[in-house]
């Protein structure tokens, strides 16, 4: 009995030396490295080919992992990290790409990850830098294991290819059964993702994916990689069809509440037992929620007021100067002209409001950055706005009385109503141009319904638009229904002289200001030059009628317009060869009496430390906005209280454009300035103020966020 015990060992030990032999010498062996072992896994390199044959080869990262343990996802959610490859010890490696497998969730104390379990292949595709030639690979791999515990390790590992045949390796089944599992287009899988949309509501939103499958679901499950700040829940799973269709659910989460989700790039992956299936997309509410009747008309009352009220802001003075002087010209005339001018007027107003809304739509559905006022943020904008402020001012001085070549020129000799008095045309470019400089104004219930409509569909962008535009128009609608309000003025006479040179006045001030804009964005020797232009174009209209004569022996009549338009093309463009100068150094994040720049991450770590933040966004073509700071915010007064220790000043500068502001604003669901919010212990989401402020609604707001909302406002002395 012994003699056949030792017989049969002496058997296995013969058989398995000389399967080593036969194997050895077909070079299995080498289409493997050594494992590295620690107590919860190891882990090696293994190869699909046994030797270097051409360019591409397909290698694994092979876990073994103990029971209970796990590694992470190329996305690993609410926790850990993936494993980190390094090659760069590896000889003749030219790329190394590594292809994630379907993982699986793991749910632990309100913690959603993703990862893998027990044993997994990460598919590696290598491209050789010689092709044919041996390869040397040397992997330093950093990866996190996890069971309750979690501990990171460091393993080096190897593995050298000769050069050959390229013959199959035995791991090769291993290397393309977890290749099969890597999430594709899902064709070849039986898998697709037809849709993938926002539901619910701004705040509180659902990320809904339909996909369908030829075979029935067993398991369905949702993995979302978005931007930082954003959490997606397990998803609740919908099954129809026989199951072949999935509707799927997941509910979305922000750390931070100055943060929008729509909008953002985001990958959506759908997983089923071993079968996967993923595609980019970008959040939106594709369909956005319809608001009912009610809800609607409540806002297109509040832009009716918005465009209303905007008639009294600042921005729209330089254009009703204008209108005025071409009121006071029509002193005395026929009922039916003076309706037919004003009507033109609401009629520029209101195809503005329409442009304005077109691109709105346009720019929403190409995912960039709408805002109300933005275009103050585009340096030739601002020099042609200047440009034109400085041509009517000039006509008004009695620079020039004749038309300019060109239709600058005709447009500032009739927006002033000479030549042309009475044209519907210069009264509807009138109505248009109050637009335009109504847009870095932002009026109270303004931004309401501009929020309001830019996150709603194409057709409640135009509703609500349309509403802003007859609101600004409705003065001039007034009038045109009850001409003889203007008819009563006294006729044009001597002492409109006196009036036009005060409104020209008012306008030469108005492109000083654009000019100071233009300066915040290409610095100010750029923005000297351009008014240096200018002041050249206003003394050659104004020396040209007294050159003209001398000029017109030697045949040079046309050299006063030509320099008159080759200076005003030299201020237009001026600006768009010039970039933006560098932002100057923010103020000490330690000096509470300064202003901090805005830094949205920051804010609820401040306020669970029982700290006050007042948020100012603003920008130097915000006119409203130097209007809260002169008669609110920078006030001794108000300044003494916003000094307190207490409190963290933070302001955000949108004269530029900044992604980051524009992000945070549509957080409140707000996209235009000026916007003030207070955070703190009693309002850690954020107090949002009035567009115009006031003191005491600043006041309340830092008692409500500093958690006295039942206290009285302090009374500034």
């Amino acid at each position: 009995m012994l003699l056949k015990k030792l017989d049969f060992k002496a058997f296995v030990a013969s058989t398995l030396a000389l399967a080593g032999l036969v194997m050895a010498s077909q070079g299995a062996w080498a289409a493997a490295g050594a494992w590295v072992e620690e107590e919860q896994a190891r882990l090696r390199l293994v190869s699909a080919q046994q030797s270097v044959a051409g360019e591409a080869l397909d290698l694994g990262l092979e876990f073994d992992l103990e029971p209970g343990w796990k590694i992470y996802w190329r996305s690993p959610g609410d926790a850990g990290f993936p494993p980190r490859v390094d090659w760069s010890d590896s000889g003749n490696l030219q790329q190394a790409e590594i292809a994630w497998p379907v993982p699986h969730r793991f749910s632990l104390f309100g913690l959603e990850t993703f990862g893998y379990s027990d044993q997994v292949v990460l598919p590696i595709a290598v491209a050789a830098a010689q092709p044919g030639e041996a390869l040397t690979l040397r992997a330093k791999v950093d990866y996190l294991i996890c069971e309750q515990l979690c501990i990171p390790y460091t393993a080096e590992l190897s593995l050298d290819l000769p050069a050959g045949d390229g013959a199959r390796a035995p791991q090769a089944f291993l290397i393309e059964s977890f290749r099969d599992q890597v999430p594709g287009l899902g064709a070849e899988r039986g898998l697709g993702i037809a849709n993938v949309a926002l539901t619910g509501s701004r705040d509180e939103p659902l990320l809904q994916v339909t996909t369908h499958s030829e075979r029935p679901f067993e398991a369905p499950d949702l993995l979302v990689e978005g931007p930082p700040g954003f959490h997606f829940g397990a998803p609740q799973v919908t099954l129809s069809d026989g199951g072949r269709q999935a509707s799927l659910r997941a509910a979305v989460s922000r750390s931070l509440p100055d943060t929008a989700l729509e909008g953002q790039p985001i990958t959506v992956t759908v997983i089923d037992g071993a079968r996967g299936v993923e595609t980019e997309a970008v959040a939106r509410f594709l369909a956005p929620p319809a608001a009912d009747f009610a809800t609607l008309a409540g806002i297109l009352g509040l832009a009716l007021l918005g465009g209303l009220i905007l008639n009294l802001m600042p921005c729209v003075l330089p254009v009703l100067s204008i209108k005025l002087l071409s009121v006071v010209h029509q002193g005395g005339r026929a009922r039916g002209a003076i309706r037919a001018s004003f009507l033109a007027s609401a009629a520029g107003i209101l195809f503005s409001f329409l442009v304005l809304a077109g691109l709105a739509v346009a720019l929403k559905s190409a995912g960039l950055a709408v805002g109300w006022g933005i275009q103050f943020q585009q340096p030739l904008f601002l020099s042609a706005m200047a440009l034109v402020m400085a041509l009517f001012a000039y006509n008004l001085l009695g620079f020039f009385e004749v038309p300019l070549p060109g239709f600058i020129g005709r447009v500032a000799e009739r927006g002033t109503g000479e030549g042309h008095p009475h044209s519907l045309w210069s009264n509807f470019g009138a109505g248009a141009l109050a637009t335009l400089l109504a847009t870095p104004c932002s009026a109270p219930f303004l931004g309401t319904s501009v929020g309001f409509a830019l996150s709603r569909g194409a057709f409640e962008i135009f509703l609500i638009f349309v509403a802003l535009g007859v609101g600004l128009a409705l003065p001039y609608l007034l009038v045109a229904a009850a001409p003889r309000l203007v008819a009563w003025l006294p006729r044009p006479g001597a002492w409109m002289v006196v009036l036009r040179r005060v409104l020209g006045l008012l306008l030469a001030a108005t492109a000083v200001w654009l000019l100071t804009v233009l300066a915040a964005q290409v610095g100010v020797l750029a923005a000297s030059l351009t008014g240096g232009l200018l002041l050249g174009l206003g003394l050659v209209l104004w020396a040209g009628p007294n050159l003209a004569p001398k000029l017109r022996p030697l045949r040079l009549r046309g050299a006063t317009p030509a320099l008159a338009g080759l200076l005003a093309l030299a201020a237009f463009a001026l600006p768009a060869g010039v970039s933006a100068p560098p932002h100057s150094e923010p103020p000490a994040a330690s000096d509470r009496l300064a202003w901090q720049p805005l830094d949205a991450g920051a804010i609820a770590a401040l306020v669970a430390e029982g700290q006050v933040v007042f948020v100012d966004v603003t920008a130097d073509w915000c006119i409203t906005c130097q209007v809260n700071k002169r008669l609110v915010l920078d006030t001794d007064a108000m300044t003494e209280r916003l000094a307190d220790p207490g409190i963290v000043r933070m302001r955000g500068d949108w004269t530029l454009p900044s992604d980051a502001i524009s992000g945070y604003l549509a957080g409140f669901g707000r996209y235009g300035i000026p916007f003030n919010a207070v955070y703190g212990p009693g309002a850690p989401e954020g107090v949002a103020l009035p567009e115009i402020l006031t003191r005491d609604a600043v006041l309340a707001a830092l008692e409500q966020a500093a958690g006295n909302s039942t206290a009285s406002a302090q009374t500034l002395e």
